[in-house]
């Protein structure tokens, strides 16, 4: 069987990223949780390298990593939850946004060993803000996972945490800041996918 993920489908361009941060590559994901049949193999292939964790819940954002986290709960007998998007300030800084667990589930996580989910992780900015979601709401996070890790960002976050990180595949990734934008000194339009 191919690997769904080799076959993603992507643009190039200059890509304002949630992190803030900007990037010359856009991976479309949209699709990706379409066919369970076809990603099942990569679900349990994920879920084989968490189980050493013990995590008793799996969390992601919405969309994709919420899809990942639930597909994870079913083959790991293991709770799900979610974040969303929550409401912010505007800002051009990085890593400004912030994600909620609803508050039903806010009040239920308490106490959980969460592995924290997202479908691709560059920067990582739903991936820290999931986190800091779960930690507020008195669970811990034993693992943060995704099916691919672009660039080295995110690991070096949580790698200073510590928290461990799990993938299956890892891609050359470049980002920038808005001030160390090579794109930008080019005077290329920012797109936000």
């Amino acid at each position: 069987m191919s690997d769904p993920l080799a076959a993603l489908p992507a643009r190039e361009g200059h890509f304002l990223l949630e992190s803030g941060y900007h990037t010359d590559l856009w991976l479309t994901l949209d699709a990706l949780f379409v066919d369970p049949p076809t990603i099942a193999p990569l679900v349990e292939a994920l879920a084989a390298l968490l189980r050493p964790y013990h995590p008793t819940a799996i969390c992601g954002s919405l969309l994709g990593g919420a899809f990942l986290a639930q597909s994870l709960a079913a083959a790991m007998h293991a709770r799900f939850y979610f974040t969303e998007p929550a409401s912010t300030p505007s800002s051009t800084g990085l890593f400004t946004v912030e994600y909620r667990l609803p508050p039903a589930l806010a009040r239920r996580i308490r106490g959980e060993r969460v592995a924290v989910v997202d479908d691709v992780i560059s920067a990582g900015s739903s991936a820290r803000a999931t986190v800091a979601a779960v930690t507020k709401a008195g669970a811990s996070t034993a693992v943060v996972a995704s099916l691919m890790i672009l660039g080295g960002d995110a690991i070096a976050h949580f790698a200073r945490e510590p928290i461990p990180m799990e993938t299956l595949t890892r891609r050359v990734f470049n980002v920038w800041t808005p001030d160390d934008c090579p794109l930008c000194r080019e005077g290329r339009a920012l797109e936000q996918p």
